[in-house]
């Protein structure tokens, strides 16, 4: 699996480009705004975009998705059905957060835990990793060792619980039952900021390093 990181809103959320380096078939996760940025990078790698990815329903996540979606008559895959209030409430998002007015939309298909998302060639396993919002999932490129972890994870930080339907236990539970058991080789791309290692974090990560949860 290729990608590349396009830092998008001015909370500099990244947004990915991802495709099968055989088909050069791509998906775009989590394009929260800046879609021109994102629609000048696909045309410079000559990507086909089949579908765009949701993690969650923040603003800084989905923001522009709808207008992508248009542009490339593609659909709209996840986040969880349980993150629908969030995406009803774009409008208000937009409101509170100064962004551009947004909205509301339905994705063509929620996501649960277990599907399966096809981009080309390659496989996403879909883990729904509550916590941050609680129908946040998470996107795992197992043949790559990539996850894609949206406001879940963070090098040395971990995603805020003081949002509506939040909870700071269900996150610490997703992170480490359910993203620690894929593997300390694995790298992932969060939401903010730069990427890192499953290890990394299980050894310094003030909030769920190994040494504070034993």
């Amino acid at each position: 699996m290729k990608y590349q990181i396009i830092p998008v809103t001015p909370f500099q959320q990244n947004c990915s480009v991802i495709w099968c380096d055989t088909t050069l078939k791509a998906a775009v996760i989590d394009p929260g705004g800046d879609i021109e940025r994102v629609l000048t990078e696909v045309n410079k790698l000559g990507l086909t975009v089949e579908k765009i990815l949701l993690t969650h329903g923040h603003i800084d996540h989905v923001g522009g998705a709808q207008k992508l979606a248009s542009s490339l008559n593609v659909p709209i895959v996840g986040p969880h059905i349980a993150d629908k209030f969030w995406l009803d409430s774009l409008p208000k998002q937009s409101q509170n957060f100064g962004f551009p007015a947004v909205e509301v939309f339905a994705p063509t298909q929620y996501l649960t835990e277990g599907d399966e998302v096809n981009v080309g060639e390659q496989l996403l396993s879909v883990i729904h990793c509550p916590g941050h919002t609680p129908g946040h999932i998470v996107f795992f490129s197992k043949l790559s060792g990539l996850a894609w972890v949206g406001d879940v994870l963070f090098r040395s930080s971990i995603g805020r619980t003081d949002f509506p339907q939040s909870n700071h236990q269900d996150l610490v539970n997703s992170i480490t039952q359910k993203l620690w058991p894929l593997g300390n080789h694995v790298s992932f791309i969060p939401g903010h900021g730069p990427m890192s290692t499953f290890a990394e974090e299980r050894e310094h990560n003030p909030f769920v390093a190994d040494q504070l949860l034993g």
